[in-house]
């Protein structure tokens, strides 16, 4: 392992990139420091400790959102404009055929999916301050129309300049840009972790011993899921001398868990959108309404029918998010193209039903594992008492993924070197 850090950093453009990408991550954390003015610190802490699904928010938002820093909303309005976008590709004709276009139509469909982060960006800026006034214990004083506007000017400008800061990382390709900012915010929060063990009551050691056992097991599990394929053997026929054909074998991989955390960030949605709602009515002069906005808050903060309804609806994302990425149809028509075929499968519809078959089999223990990981900070909470360290099974699967995945473009750079020196 050292070795290996050590040839990373003797060369002098990989070294170059890495300090490179470093020092934005450094930027972006100096502007989640920086609060908006007219903010009471005190009263936002205390939203956010009993808030759990806002904490969830505030996991993509890169920990600015509990400082309502200039980047509160962090990167999640361009993570919904590509989702959206990423099924119209699915669903629109025209952005089908445009996907397919090579570099070009992949740079148009992410001009169009800059775009649309900016509406996407007023508009939940603007909930977030109304959120906030809503709120019991008043987080934010009174504030005139003009500057309502320029909050909401300033969280906009501050979503599309990490969006900037995520495409520069992404160009030096040692790691996805939005997700290593996603990363950098998650690995910001382990100081205050750290801190609340001086806090915990000598009774609770053993509490303490399972809680770090549980996320020993959980880092484990998220490898294992993540780096899970099943390789489907593929053989690819080739002619030799004269008329004599050959073969190639090889084999087609496909995913365990092929929708990564997106359907968590679905179900965040969906399940987010009654407390939201229930937010602006919970100060209400008619008691019945505010009686039921308050109902609505505890049913969603924690309860039972939460996890369980939180974890349903993280396998019904999973099956319909593969469903969406996952196109058997066009695999078996590039197989056939290529002269390849699935040994003891026929080429066309056959092989893209056993494809299918395939993937319905393999893709429910990824389900599981995924609504598992989101539900895991209830578990712990209740199986061990200590609502202070809860494990946050969705931020260890982006840690995870995200370390891996800039690992291997890291190596992958450097194996292209050699060829290129071999060369």
């Amino acid at each position: 392992m050292w070795k290996k850090l050590f040839s990373i950093w003797s060369l002098p453009d990989l070294r170059n990139k890495i300090l490179f990408v470093l020092g934005l991550l450094v930027i972006f954390r100096m502007c989640a420091a920086i609060p908006l003015p007219g903010i009471d610190p005190a009263n936002l802490k205390n939203f956010f400790q009993n808030n759990e699904l806002f904490g969830l928010l505030n996991i993509f938002s890169g920990g600015g959102l509990e400082r309502f820093s200039i980047v509160s909303m962090g990167v999640a309005p361009y993570i919904t404009s590509s989702i959206i976008l990423q099924l119209l590709v699915m669903i629109v004709p025209r952005l089908e055929t445009l996907s397919k276009e090579g570099e070009y139509g992949r740079q148009k469909i992410n001009q169009y999916t800059r775009y649309l982060t900016v509406p996407l960006a007023v508009l939940q800026a603007y909930g977030l301050i109304a959120l906030l006034r809503q709120s019991p214990r008043p987080i934010l004083g009174t504030v005139a129309v003009l500057d309502t506007v320029l909050m909401v000017l300033v969280l906009t400008a501050g979503t599309i300049f990490l969006m900037w800061l995520g495409e520069l990382i992404s160009e030096k390709k040692v790691g996805n840009g939005i997700s290593l900012l996603i990363f950098a915010g998650i690995i910001s929060g382990l100081p205050a972790a750290l801190r609340s063990f001086e806090v915990l009551d000598p009774s609770q050691l053993f509490n303490l011993v399972a809680f770090v056992a549980i996320g020993i097991i959980t880092i484990v599990f998220v490898i294992v899921m993540t780096e899970g394929q099943r390789n489907i053997p593929v053989t690819y026929a080739r002619r030799t001398r004269g008329m004599s054909m050959g073969s190639v074998d090889t084999h087609l991989p496909i995913r365990v868990s092929q929708a990564g955390v997106i359907p968590i960030i679905f179900a965040i949605s969906v399940i987010l959108f009654p407390p939201t709602i229930a937010q602006f009515f919970i100060q209400a002069k008619t008691p019945a309404i505010a009686q039921a906005a308050q109902a609505v808050i505890s049913f969603f903060n924690g309860s039972l029918a939460y996890g369980i309804m939180y974890f349903l609806l993280v396998i019904a994302f999973t099956y319909f998010y593969t469903s969406v990425i996952f196109k058997p149809d066009q695999i078996s028509e590039n197989l056939q193209k290529q002269g390849g075929f699935i040994p003891g499968i026929r080429p066309g519809k056959p092989t893209s039903d056993f494809l299918q078959g395939t993937v319905n089999k393999i893709i429910l223990p990824g389900a599981v594992f995924l609504g598992l990981i989101a539900v895991l900070p209830l578990v712990v909470q209740e199986a061990t008492g200590i609502t202070s360290l809860a494990i946050g099974g969705t931020s260890l699967l982006i840690v995870v993924s995200v370390a891996i995945e800039t690992f291997k473009q890291i190596e992958a750079q450097m194996t292209a070197r050699d060829y290129e020196e071999f060369l």
